[in-house]
């Protein structure tokens, strides 16, 4: 017998323990500071007792989460260059010379694909970047513990490229800036989750914790559309648009639901699982088109290149 296959077998032999004694995980006592952490991590995220002993029986904090972290840290280091360079912290992206970095998203520029992407390490100003930065601490760090870097940085990239994609045909004439698309991927998809499985998610407070939650999120999504139709500061180029919200949301209640709901299973033995990834891969590619042909068909007037 293998060595991966006897960790396994006194795995479920401890898991089998669990089950005839009817223990809640809730109810055991003289846990340390990690181990009440990581109890608090599964009743936060998964809704089944046995998926919520399986983790807290398994997890090693190896690797940690180290997506999440890593991209914050990226993006506070960017805002921090940004606002020295621009001797300005409040509300960036007002200052003349904020769309020329090159990682901003410009429809005069689209033609960049990184910027589809490299937009999330810019924000509109230290009020953006806080509460995203917050979101993604408080919902992406737990969220990865349990579901891996893999999986929460597939939804969280997806909803950043269908955040930009979904600009570019929407709200043509804006830039983009920010990590709202993959934050609201991240947070969606929790929440839906928590709502699809309500009576078995134990989590403390989850009714006002989800207002609390979808307060921030419509103070941010409000604040990104008055700041978009608020007049510009160097027109004839708006401020950036607030559709990328939109897209991280549409991915997190398809794409990112069915990431959280399958807790150690194949993603790819689930039917729901390869619809939604046809539609996202069917939305990418005409959004590609649409970048291509419809800017010429439309005669569309764009702002000058920054």
């Amino acid at each position: 017998m293998s060595n991966k296959r006897s960790n396994s077998f006194r795995q479920a032999i401890l898991q089998g323990n669990r089950r005839l004694c009817s223990k809640a995980l809730l109810e055991e006592k003289g846990l340390n500071l990690s181990q009440r952490l990581i109890r608090h991590v599964a009743y936060e995220t998964l809704p089944r007792e046995i998926d919520r002993k399986w983790y807290y029986d398994s997890y090693t904090c190896c690797p940690p989460p180290w997506f999440m972290i890593t991209v914050t840290l990226l993006e506070v280091a960017f805002f921090l260059y940004n606002g020295v360079s621009l001797d300005q912290f409040v509300l960036q992206v007002t200052h003349p010379r904020y769309l020329k970095n090159s990682l901003v998203y410009h429809p005069q520029l689209r033609a960049q694909a990184w910027r589809y992407l490299t937009y999330i390490f810019m924000h509109a100003g230290i009020e953006h970047l806080g509460l995203n930065v917050v979101l993604q601490l408080l919902v992406g760090v737990p969220l990865e513990m349990v579901h891996g870097a893999t999986r929460i940085g597939l939804v969280y990239v997806a909803g950043v490229v269908a955040g930009s994609l979904a600009v570019s045909v929407a709200d043509m004439t804006a830039p983009v800036v920010g990590s709202s698309g993959g934050v609201y991927a991240l947070v969606s998809a929790h929440l839906a989750n928590i709502v699809m499985n309500w009576s078995g998610m134990k989590c403390q407070f989850k009714l006002l914790r989800m207002a609390v939650a979808l307060i921030c999120m419509s103070m941010e999504f409000g604040r990104a559309v008055w700041l978009r139709f608020h007049p510009s500061a160097y027109p004839p180029c708006p401020h950036p648009s607030f559709v990328a919200h939109l897209g991280g949301v549409a991915v997190g209640i398809t794409l990112g639901v069915v990431v959280l709901r399958n807790y150690e299973q194949r993603l790819q033995d689930q039917s729901l699982w390869w619809i939604f990834v046809a539609m996202y891969t069917v939305f990418v590619l005409f959004a590609v088109f649409w970048n291509i042909f419809a800017y010429t068909l439309l005669d569309l007037k764009l702002p000058p290149p920054p």
